[in-house]
């Protein structure tokens, strides 16, 4: 027995060994092939090209004409900046089109990268208020007249744009009373240098200008990190007071929302290839301390896979309760015909839960069922995966309450058991014990399910590997990284499984 578990836990090494050797040399590989060569050179060659933007912000609205001018020109739309950035790195794509300073940020740090001299579009950017809401966009509007007119606003901005950098840091004022609430701001922290993460921390010109606007109103200022296409969606159902994300004011945007006066200017620009750049490598231990080490990054993984395992565990309960519910009433109906009504309600639970993607579930969920409540995202995504668990988890239960033999179903009647009885005590101890293999597969599949929840901003296992990759701008390390703990907990729970299904073969021969 003891030479069993021993060869397999060889088997587990052998196999995460592999894995990792497979995505290492992977990893060699894309950096001996070279460069891409950069053909884009100005505005007119877009055309017929393959152009990267991050999707719902001005560049996607713009260069949106490409793809109906006949020109054959391909928009790849990616949901951060970043994504867009290592794609054209990757030589998947032509060209990015993108602000100014975030632009100037990422060439920063990828010197095989540069941006155009020739500017794409002008744009002004300024916070978005929910429709309706007039006394706080009266409110913002005093505050930044105030701090455009004490030079607080120009300060903030030099401390992250030009020749000034770092040099005048924004520091709130002692002894604010705050006692006027708190002001929700959503973002999207990818953004730098309006807003990126620093240390753990959200930081940059938007949430300078937000704490001063903070600091002028009497606030408490609250930073809410989500996807940047669901920042709207976050002001407009009251999860956010504010969005403030470097946000384009656009007759579209303007239907579904209200913006304050402008704070500041900026520009679309292309960033492309630099076709004279120096290739130069990093070794596998510098990547690594700069990815986990520096800043205490790993902390980002460590508390995403702590919310996993919290949303996996906590979702599994509720699945197996809501199951289990939906299990007995659809059986009794199959064999009784009674309970019509509960069945019917059934079916169309289980008819919407799994016809529609367990995403949409989460977003519908947080941004509509919850729109208007303060509630927290943890518990969103537990609701949200539990509540989808439950409809598979039923049907589990019910195959295996519907694999017992009517027989002793018709033996238990007979020696006058009630038909609660005959199914508390015969049918279901039966049932249980036939699908605790399917269930517990059913919690690997949640498991990885669960790394959807950064769709509405909560930091999961996924979303810590993204929020690195967003600062250090390498999918290698955080992507496999993150592969590799998902890969981790499955074949425990897998091995669980086995030994699970060993026992009870093992109780059924005795």
């Amino acid at each position: 027995m003891q030479r069993t578990k021993q060869n397999h836990a060889w088997r587990v090494f052998r196999l995460l060994l592999i894995f990792f050797c497979i995505g290492l040399s992977l990893q060699f590989t894309s950096c001996g092939k070279k460069q891409a060569e950069n053909t884009v050179f100005s505005v007119d060659d877009l055309s017929g090209k393959k152009i990267g933007v991050q999707l719902g912000t001005t560049g996607d609205t713009l260069v949106s004409d490409y793809e109906t001018d006949g020109s054959n020109t391909t928009v790849e739309r990616f949901n951060k900046g970043n994504d867009a950035i290592q794609a054209l790195k990757q030589g998947k794509i032509d060209a990015v089109v993108i602000d100014a300073q975030p632009a100037q940020s990422f060439v920063a740090a990828n010197s095989d990268l540069m941006i155009l001299p020739e500017e794409f579009a002008n744009e002004d950017y300024a916070i978005a208020i929910a429709k309706g809401n007039s006394s706080l966009t009266s409110s913002i509007n005093d505050a930044l007249n105030t701090l455009k007119a004490n030079g607080t606003l120009d300060a903030i901005l030099n401390n992250y744009i030009g020749e000034n950098i770092g040099q005048t840091p924004y520091t709130s004022p002692e002894n604010v009373n705050r006692s006027n609430g708190t002001l929700v701001m959503a973002t999207n922290a990818y953004f730098q240098p309006y807003e990126y993460y620093e240390n753990g921390t959200i930081v940059g010109i938007d949430v300078d200008v937000a704490t001063a606007i903070c600091d002028t109103l009497g606030m408490t200022l609250k930073v809410e990190d989500m996807e940047f296409d669901s920042i709207i969606t976050a002001v407009s159902s009251g999860k956010a007071d504010v969005g403030i994300a470097g946000m384009t004011v656009t007759p579209e945007r303007q239907k579904n929302i209200d913006f304050s006066d402008s704070y500041t200017t900026s520009q679309q620009v292309i960033v492309v290839r630099n076709n004279d750049a120096v290739s130069g490598g990093t070794s596998l231990s510098e990547k690594f301390k700069t990815d986990f080490l520096t800043d205490n990054r790993y902390q980002f993984i460590l508390t995403g896979l702590k919310n996993t395992l919290i949303i996996a565990a906590c979702a599994a309960l509720i699945g197996i309760v809501i199951g289990f519910l939906v299990a007995v009433v659809r059986s009794s109906h199959d064999k009784t015909g009674n309970l019509k009504i509960l069945n019917a309600i059934c079916t169309v639970y289980l008819t919407i839960i799994r016809g529609t993607p367990s995403m949409v579930q989460l977003l519908i969920i947080y941004y509509i069922i919850f729109g208007s409540m303060n509630i927290s995202k943890l518990l969103v995504a537990i609701l949200a995966f539990g509540i989808n668990s439950g409809a598979y988890v039923a049907e589990i239960f019910r195959s295996g309450i519907m694999s017992i033999d009517n027989g002793q179903f018709e033996a238990a009647r007979s020696l006058g058991l009630t038909y609660r009885q005959t199914m508390l005590s015969v049918i279901l101890p039966q049932a249980f014990k036939n699908v605790l293999p399917a269930l517990a597969n059913e919690f690997i599949v949640l498991l990885k399910e669960t790394s959807i929840s950064g769709y509405i901003g909560l930091t999961d296992l996924t979303r810590g590997g993204d929020i690195i990759r967003s600062i250090t701008y390498d999918a290698f390390l955080p992507l496999l990284g993150v592969a590799f703990i998902y890969l981790v907990l499955v074949v425990i729970l897998s091995a669980l499984v086995k030994k699970l299904e060993r026992r009870l073969r093992s109780n059924e021969r005795n």
